[in-house]
């Protein structure tokens, strides 16, 4: 996808609006998952003892900028880069430099590395540009699917366990009540797939848009929640606390990030990039 360049004007639309939302959980299909599987925050808790956290600022870019302009950066004031490996959303599917040497290099620089995957999007998804990779017709199925294709590329990537990986729902209209039922249970399906992998499933969207939905289906009790919540609301000061679309101390603590600026171009030792700017209190990614 790349945040940077795909959220747009329609996204900003959804951020700054105050329409009412409609929450509509979504159970497994007949035959799946048991309803009665432990609650989400039970879930959610599993990476507080090993995956490693992040607090401070990060950028994501389309492309994966070279292992040169990454040690460029540590001119910046920036410790972590959001990374696009994976999902038939993305928006720069061809990968110049991103791999498991360049994930090594970056990390041996010191850098924190947040995977994002950016998989099919919801039916009512708001961009022109991805009409064409909408959830199906058996969206519990495609989540199960999408999540094991996530795990497989982080793997091939040397992403180890404990690491987060965050899906990219881009703003959809989740009021309309049957495109926030179908898009649910592909979340909920892509978490529990890449959760029965060692995972941590994160999710990132538009803060009036997807992670309203998330928090109130939260608020209902639905489980196979994200156990990690990156929420986007730009043109506001950067904070991870104070986002008025999560309760309080839904996703706290070191489960949240605030993407709060996007589509900015910064030069940091000599090398120019068109970045999204984040403040992050998250797990990040475990490299071997």
């Amino acid at each position: 996808m790349g945040l940077a360049l795909a959220l747009g004007l329609a996204t900003l639309a959804m951020d700054t609006d105050t329409t009412t939302n409609t929450t509509t959980q979504a159970d497994p299909p007949p035959g799946g998952p048991s309803s009665q599987t432990e609650s989400v925050w039970a879930d959610a808790n599993a990476f507080d003892r090993a995956a490693d956290t992040y607090n401070g600022r990060a950028f994501d870019t389309c492309q994966a900028p070279s292992a040169d302009s990454m040690r460029r950066w540590l001119a910046s004031d920036y410790g972590a880069v959001g990374v696009y490996f994976g999902g038939r959303g993305r928006a720069c599917p061809n990968q110049t430099h991103l791999s498991r040497d360049w994930l090594q290099s970056v990390d041996e620089m010191g850098w924190g590395v947040l995977p994002v995957y950016v998989g099919s999007q919801s039916p009512c998804v708001v961009a022109r540009n991805k009409q064409h990779v909408r959830i199906g017709s058996d969206p519990w199925k495609q989540g199960t699917r999408e999540g094991g294709d996530a795990v497989e590329k982080a793997q091939g990537l040397g992403i180890e366990p404990e690491s987060p990986l965050y899906l990219d729902m881009e703003s959809y209209r989740q009021e309309r009540k049957a495109c926030a039922r179908d898009t649910l249970s592909f979340v909920r399906a892509w978490n529990r797939e890449v959760r029965s992998h060692g995972y941590v499933p994160g999710f990132y969207s538009s803060a009036n848009s997807g992670v309203r939905h998330m928090d109130q289906a939260r608020r209902e009790g639905v489980k196979d929640l994200p156990s990690v919540m990156w929420f986007a609301r730009w043109n506001t000061a950067p904070d991870t606390d104070g986002e008025p679309a999560l309760g309080r101390d839904a996703w706290q603590p070191n489960r949240r990030i605030h993407q709060y600026a996007g589509n900015v171009t910064e030069r940091h030792g000599g090398r120019t990039i068109t970045i999204d700017r984040n403040m992050v209190d998250a797990p990040v990614a475990t490299l071997g």
